[in-house]
């Protein structure tokens, strides 16, 4: 799920949560259109209802609170294993703090810088140790005609950018270039 849908499912949430609690306050104080404040809140036939399948209904209301409340603990457990940060990187200046970002954020960075040359069909980015100083693994795939300087420059500049935009300097820098046959 993407984080638009995640901001949005939690929203759907917290709106009939609060739309839940509204009613609920406005049939205490018997607002409701005829709604009498002293009167139960729930109709005669279906209380009566209620009473005849005890201990069953009590017992379907406690599985269907357990079940809800498991998918309600998947759902955060999900939200919070999914906003995962990995890796602080520091900056040094007037105001000093720290930012966290997700590696996959900066691999897809890069992965898109590098797919815009013409000669790279493909890239694959892999990011590992540690943050100031990461190793940087880069699998690039080539078209048939593609020169290898050109690609070598365009890879080169990538990482720089990269790595000032990123604020670290990759430690070890891997590339591997595969180049596509067949076709020119």
């Amino acid at each position: 799920m993407s984080n638009a849908a995640h901001r949005l499912l939690w929203t759907v949430i917290a709106l009939l949560l609060v739309a839940g609690g509204a009613v609920a306050l406005a049939a205490s104080f018997g607002d409701l259109p005829g709604g009498d404040p002293g009167a139960p809140l729930l109709p005669a036939g279906l209380r009566d209802r209620w009473h005849l399948a005890a201990p069953f209904s009590t017992l379907a209301v406690v599985v269907a609170g357990t079940l809800l409340a498991l998918a309600g603990q998947r759902l955060l457990a999900r939200e919070l294993r999914g906003q995962a940060l990995r890796g602080t990187l520091s900056r040094p200046g007037r105001r000093p703090g720290r930012t966290r970002l997700a590696a996959d954020l900066l691999t897809q960075a890069l992965e898109r810088d590098l797919t815009g040359d013409p000669a790279v069909r493909a890239a694959r980015v892999v990011l590992t140790g540690a943050p100031p100083h990461p190793d940087v693994w880069i699998r690039v795939d080539l078209t048939a005609d593609a020169r290898a300087a050109g690609v070598r420059e365009h890879v080169h500049a990538a990482v720089r950018r990269f790595a000032a935009t990123a604020g670290c300097q990759p430690a070890h820098l891997d590339v591997t270039a595969r180049i596509e046959t067949g076709r020119p």
